[in-house]
């Protein structure tokens, strides 16, 4: 049984500064809106629907916190870059988004989701970027690689890696898919090194890249 497993529901808040939790330790996960970031959560836990999904692009407007013992958390954060969202509404997000990567002690590690037939977008960059700054470690995660067969699904991920090298910091790249589980067990490794966890005893191997 996966660490992950014992995850739930801590609380939810409208904004970064309403983060009232800063002791132990936490992984962030951010991604565009659609980018598959609740079902890759709830894939990670074994849970159908700790982190809810939605049809809708940007739905997910609250910073939705879990705890997985006393001293760790992870952080499921809106979805960005929707285009329904007013500017003026996303800029602010954005300055705020940028100070939480940036002034967050207890932030130990940023996961990024990208559509894998769509990565690296202008804000997917942006937000590496700030976290590079602040030496915080980085795993993108190329989400729905289930829709692309293996030899396309490769040759995108080696381009991820090559382009992340410009970010001049800690960025893994893994393929990821929640449907078939293809990176469950690479993501799960980074972040039992980020949360300061025991190796994890091996575990069933899954498809991946």
């Amino acid at each position: 049984m996966s660490y992950f497993t014992k995850a739930s529901f801590l609380t939810s808040a409208p904004s970064i500064q309403h983060l009232s939790t800063t002791d132990g330790m936490e992984v962030a996960f951010a991604g565009r809106s659609n980018a598959g970031k609740s079902s890759a959560l709830n894939r990670l836990t074994r849970q159908k629907s700790l982190a809810r999904t939605s049809k809708t692009p940007g739905r997910t407007q609250l910073i939705n916190m879990f705890e997985l013992d006393e001293q760790r958390r992870l952080v499921d954060l809106p979805g960005y870059g929707y285009a329904k969202v007013p500017l003026e509404m996303k800029l602010k997000w954005q300055k705020s988004l940028a100070e939480y990567l940036q002034k967050r002690e207890c932030l130990k590690g940023l996961v990024v989701l990208m559509d894998i037939r769509h990565p690296l977008k202008d804000l997917d960059q942006e937000l590496i970027h700030w976290a590079v700054e602040v030496n915080l470690p980085v795993l993108i995660l190329l989400t729905k690689a289930d829709k692309l067969k293996s030899g396309r699904r490769k040759a995108q991920t080696l381009m991820v890696r090559e382009a992340s090298l410009a970010f001049m910091g800690d960025v893994t790249v893994h393929a990821f898919s929640s449907l078939k589980g293809f990176g469950v067990p690479e993501l799960e490794k980074v972040l039992f090194k980020w949360l300061e966890l025991e190796k994890p005893t091996a575990t069933e191997e899954e498809p991946g890249v």
